[in-house]
C-alpha cells in the first residue's frame, strides 16, 4: 500500500513560482515532493510552537527557535540521564538547561517534539554517532600511523 495519496489543490501562481524556484536549488528534487515536505513540516510547526525546520549538511531537521537541533537536546538529556541518575525530571531538564545555555522551555520545547516523532529524532542521534564514530576510528588510525 502506497505512504502517499495524490491530492489536487489550488495554488496561487505566486506560490507555484516560489515552490519550483527552490524545488530547482536541489537538483532532483519535485516540486511535488517539495510541497508535501513544506505541508508535513508546517503542520508539525504548528503541532509544536516553538520549532522550525533548517537545512543543513545532512538535510533538514527540526531545531527549536533560538537555540540548537532537537536531536542535541535530546542527546544532552541521555547524557545527563546517564551521569546523574538519581536526579528527577525537572532536575535534568534544569541541568541541560544550565548545560547548554537554553531555557527550561525549550528543553522541554525539544522533548515534546521527540515525544511526538521519536524515529525522526533517533535517526538524526545515530547519525551523529556514527560520524563520530568514524571520526575516532580516523583519529586513531593516523596517530597509530605517526607513531
Amino acid at each position: 500500500m502506497p505512504t502517499t495519496q495524490p491530492r489536487n489543490v489550488r495554488l496561487s501562481k505566486s506560490v507555484i513560482d516560489r515552490l519550483e524556484r527552490r524545488a530547482a536549488r536541489d537538483p532532483g528534487l519535485k516540486s511535488a515532493t517539495l510541497a508535501a515536505l513544506m505541508i508535513d513540516e508546517g503542520l508539525r510547526m504548528e503541532e509544536h510552537p516553538g520549532i522550525v525546520f533548517r537545512e543543513g549538511p545532512t538535510g533538514r531537521r527540526a531545531v527549536v527557535i533560538g537555540s540548537g537541533d532537537v536531536w542535541e537536546v535530546i542527546r544532552a538529556i541521555r547524557s545527563a540521564r546517564i551521569h546523574e541518575p538519581e536526579l528527577d525530571e525537572d532536575s535534568i531538564v534544569d541541568l541541560v538547561s544550565t548545560n547548554t545555555g537554553m531555557s527550561q522551555r525549550h528543553v522541554r520545547t525539544a522533548i515534546a517534539y521527540w515525544s511526538s516523532y521519536p524515529a525522526e529524532v533517533e535517526s538524526r542521534i545515530s547519525q551523529a554517532e556514527l560520524v563520530e564514530e568514524e571520526a575516532a576510528a580516523e583519529h586513531i588510525r593516523a596517530h597509530e600511523l605517526l607513531s
